[in-house]
This record gives structure tokens, sequence and C-alpha cells, in this order.
């Protein structure tokens, strides 16, 4: 019974789209922060180092660099003040962690950006039609 009860719950919290980012892409996370009565969507931009957990519990860290001190935050992507993440740039990574980064400074913090495999059928222009020779 208490199965069905997580079940229910979950169901209703859950988030349906999720984002697609993977550990060393670089992107933007719309945070809700309260103050007061008001709400406000301010703007995180950082290069994801982690994702862990699964299910509701699933969650992730983004570092940057803000005067040359670094700032982590771990966002739950399941949580409603998280209002959205977007990929700026994606990231060619060979680790699940990416903790090295925390002491790295400048460009050697930079990851290779990943290149998307376009089909050749894709990237070929259509054939246009041949004029009409005049003769």
């Amino acid at each position: 019974m208490s199965q069905e009860l997580i079940k229910k719950a979950t169901q209703y919290t859950a988030k349906t789209e999720l984002p697609q980012f993977r550990v060393g892409d670089t992107v933007n996370v719309s945070v809700r922060i309260t103050e007061g009565d008001k709400e406000r969507v301010q703007v995180f931009t950082g290069t994801v180092i982690a994702r862990k957990g699964g299910g509701m519990g699933e969650s992730f860290t983004v570092r940057r660099i803000v005067n040359n001190e670094g700032v982590e935050r771990s966002f739950p992507i399941h949580s409603p003040k998280v209002a959205g993440v977007e990929v700026v740039r994606g990231g060619k990574a060979r680790r699940a962690k990416l903790y090295f980064l925390r002491g790295r400074v400048g460009k050697s913090t930079r990851l290779r950006d990943t290149v998307k495999k376009v089909s050749v059928e894709a990237a070929a222009p259509a054939p246009a039609a041949a004029p009409a020779a005049e003769e």
C-alpha cells in the first residue's frame, strides 16, 4: 500500500518534460526566488560537474567562477524552485563527476565542445531543378 501512495505522490509532483543535459554541458538554470511576497526568476549559468540519484531524488551540481571564486550550487531536478534548464553548450566529458575542475582556474576549466552528428542526407542541399537549355 505504501508503494501505491508513493507512486501517486510522485505522479503529481514529478516534472513531465525533463531537460536533456549531461555532465560537462554548460547550462542556464532558472531558479525561482521568493523575496517577501514577491517572486522572481534568477538565472544561474555554469558547467554541470555532477549528476546523482534517480527518480524523484535526482539532482545535479553546477559550478561557475564569480569574482575569482568558485561557486557551486546543487539543484533537485524535480524541485518546483527550478523553473527550467537550458543547455547553452555541450561539453565532452570522460568522467561521471568533474570534481577535478575545482582545482583549475582560467582557460584550463574549459571542456571540448561536443559536435552533433548530422546525417549526410540532411546536410546536403536538395538538388535544384535544372533550367531548360535554350537552343
